[in-house]
């Protein structure tokens, strides 16, 4: 018990300090939050080193924000961006992930490890991306709604990943996993289960919970309502958040909705804070000063990849000039998501531990780059924009 609270201590005296400075040097807060994570970590301080344990436990910073967004989003709303979803997404998955396996084959992988690393630096990051739209209050911009959708998709992408890495795996791999035709069908069946669930009982279940007129008991159910469907979806190879935003979208049409929400948020917003610092965490350093040379040319990869494909599909995504170049920026780093596919594929044989802690450290370090870039649009790409937007404009007869 001494060791926890010494535990949460260290991480809230990193963030009070680390964030509040990257904020006043223009670097926003999620960059505060991998500082503070490197610094405490095993390879600087080492007052914290139980990187794993730290990094599933604030996975649910990303579970309860995919929640709160869930809130907003009604099915009907679903239904009108439903080809921002699937077009959109599936467009950029396909590109990027295209791309990134060519790159992976032209520095002599074979295919199968190629087509892994590509589908796993494909995803971006879901709670630095949120995160940032929240933080600028731009989700309901055109380039806020195409990021939405694309990560979203991505979450969904859950299903054929998880299905699709056995069969890359040698034909010595362990005969007793589950062929993919039943992993998709238990998590179709799932989605349809808490779907009914939430439709025909919930509602009941809130009324009755708001009449004891016991406020934590509220607050209790909410968060066993939200952990619990993310852990069911866990339990059939789909994605916590994913789950997290169905059990959102199942209370949208709820009276108590906006109850729900406030009482979300600051555990929203203090996990997802612990997230980023358990990614700074996890950053090897043993690895960098190994290969340093291999870490950056492949960070540099595939920043500058998939920032080319998001400026050159931006144009196809409807996204306004003025917001290209941000939108490029804000989904070219890799996604947490990415170390799921990455053990998954070392347990199905298809990377080694070697390549998986590579391709772990770049998309730590891919995080890491998206604040710095974000900081350099703001103070240099945009001022030129919207000179030249006024310029434009004040010839217009």
């Amino acid at each position: 018990m001494a060791k926890l609270l010494i535990d949460v201590v260290i991480f809230l005296a990193a963030a009070l300090i680390a964030v509040p400075l990257a904020i006043r040097l223009g670097f926003g807060s999620v960059l505060g939050y991998l500082v503070a994570g490197v610094m405490i970590g095993p390879w600087v301080l080492k007052l914290v080193t139980d990187v794993d344990a730290i990094l599933h436990f604030s996975e649910l910073g990303i579970v309860l924000m995919m929640f709160v967004i869930g809130l907003e989003m009604h099915v009907a709303k679903l239904w009108a961006m439903r080809r921002t979803i699937f077009g959109y997404g599936g467009i950029q998955m396909a590109l990027c992930a295209a791309l990134l396996t060519t790159i992976f084959i032209a520095f002599g992988s074979s295919w199968r490890i190629g087509l892994t690393g590509g589908l796993a630096l494909a995803l971006s990051s879901t709670a630095m991306v949120i995160a940032e739209l929240q933080q600028r209050k731009l989700m309901d911009t055109p380039a806020g709604r195409a990021g939405f959708g694309i990560l979203l998709f991505q979450d969904m992408a859950a299903i054929p990943l998880i299905a699709l890495l056995p069969l890359l795996g040698p034909a010595t791999a362990d005969g007793t996993a589950e062929p993919g035709w039943l992993v998709t069908v238990k998590a179709l069946a799932m989605l349809a289960a808490v779907a009914l669930a939430g439709r025909f009982l919930l509602r009941y279940a809130l009324r009755a919970i708001a009449r004891t007129g016991v406020p934590e008991i509220f607050t209790a159910f909410a968060l066993l309502w939200v952990i619990g469907i993310a852990l069911l979806m866990e339990g059939v190879h789909l994605s916590m958040s994913l789950g997290a935003f169905l059990a959102g979208v199942l209370l949208a049409d709820s009276e108590y909705r906006h109850e729900v929400e406030s009482d979300m948020a600051p555990f929203k917003g203090l996990l997802l804070g612990l997230f980023f610092i358990a990614v700074g965490m996890s950053i090897d350093f043993g690895v960098l000063t190994r290969e340093p040379l291999r870490i950056v040319v492949l960070v540099v990869a595939l920043v500058f990849i998939k920032t080319a494909a998001m400026w050159l599909l931006a144009t196809r995504f409807q996204v306004p000039g003025t917001q290209r170049a941000y939108f490029a920026i804000l989904l070219s780093q890799g996604g947490e998501f990415a170390f799921v596919v990455l053990a998954a594929s070392f347990a199905a044989r298809v990377i080694d531990q070697r390549l998986s802690s590579l391709v772990t450290l770049v998309v730590a370090l891919s995080m890491v780059t998206t604040p710095v870039l974000l900081l350099a649009h703001n103070r240099l790409w945009l001022p030129r924009v919207e000179r030249h937007a006024k310029a434009s404009a004040s010839r217009k007869p």
